[in-house]
């Protein structure tokens, strides 16, 4: 008699454990449609400067999600249709969209002026920042985030074009990486990935 007791025991302590994944309040995990890289050991900050002049560093946006790329003021296609995806998402994400900030980290410094960016990225949304920092500080981030840059030369010297990654990386807000973003998706799976680390 003693073993089915002991069965039924164990029956019934297995369905209480499984049961403890449904209780109210704890936290589902999320199913991202872009790649999860949360963990990772990389991009943890930078220090730069503002399209306004003002230093910032990644823990100024705490308490936001945050979608940081990097591009330049003159990339022919991969830079403002990235931004204009964005600019998408946050009008799909309507009020939500108050607690997203956008990044745009420039490897262009020597033409990215501070006037340039301050022109440039608030066009496509208000609320997003454009960041540059020296030669140096930008190499550093680069590096930091695994970006990839280099320079590809033009007709002249001042008409050089800029190879670079494609995708944006983004945190949640606590400021852990939680997200890479492919380039060229639309707007729609972005929008859905957000919603899961702002909910």
């Amino acid at each position: 008699m003693k073993k089915p007791l002991l069965l039924v025991a164990a029956c019934a302590l297995a369905i209480s454990l499984a049961a403890c994944d449904k209780l109210p309040g704890k936290q589902q995990q999320a199913s991202f449609q872009n790649t999860d890289v949360t963990g990772l050991d990389y991009a943890k900050g930078f220090a730069l400067t503002d399209h306004t002049g003002k230093p910032r560093t990644l823990a100024d946006f705490k308490g936001k999600v945050v979608v940081v790329f990097f591009g330049y003021t003159q990339c022919p296609d991969v830079c403002p249709t990235t931004m204009a995806e964005m600019a998408s998402v946050m009008q799909k994400l309507g009020p939500l969209a108050d607690k997203v900030q956008v990044l745009f980290i420039t490897l262009d410094p020597e033409r990215d002026t501070q006037q340039l960016l301050a022109n440039y990225v608030p066009a496509f949304d208000k609320r997003f920042i454009g960041l540059r920092g020296t030669p140096e500080q930008t190499a550093k981030t680069a590096k930091e985030f695994k970006v990839f840059y280099a320079k590809v030369p033009g007709t002249d010297p001042g008409s050089y074009t800029i190879d670079h990654t494609a995708g944006s990386y983004v945190f949640d807000r606590d400021g852990r990486l939680r997200l890479f973003i492919r380039h060229g998706q639309g707007p729609d799976p972005i929008v859905h990935d957000l919603r899961q680390l702002l909910s």
